[in-house]
Order: C-alpha cells, then sequence, then structure tokens
C-alpha cells in the first residue's frame, strides 16, 4: 500500500462496489454509533472527515 491513505471519498466508494446504497449506508454508521459510539468517532477520525462533518453525520 505504501503512502497510501484512506478517506471518506474511498471508504465510500468501496461501500457502494459492494452494493450499499445511500439508505444503507445511514443505516450503517446509526448503528455503529448506537453500538460504539467512541470507536465510531475515531473512525470518522480516521477517514480525515471535517469535525462539522463528523457532527452531522454521528447526529443521523
Amino acid at each position: 500500500m505504501g503512502n497510501a491513505v484512506m478517506n471518506k471519498e474511498k471508504w465510500v466508494l468501496l461501500f457502494k462496489e459492494i452494493g450499499l446504497d445511500d439508505a444503507t449506508m445511514t443505516k450503517w454508521h446509526k448503528e455503529f454509533e448506537t453500538r460504539y459510539p467512541n470507536e465510531h468517532q475515531s473512525f470518522l477520525e480516521w477517514l480525515k472527515i471535517s469535525k462539522d462533518e463528523i457532527s452531522r453525520i454521528r447526529a443521523l
């Protein structure tokens, strides 16, 4: 992988390539947030998502 960096765009593309639509991705985020809120926060930060967008995602 070298210096490849995972980001939101790559993650969303991966989800779409396996057949997830926007509604299913939202459901996935809601479940992640409900079960593991701290880990969800860390995951979103790992994807280099802005603080404002993280707040929006976590509020879904």
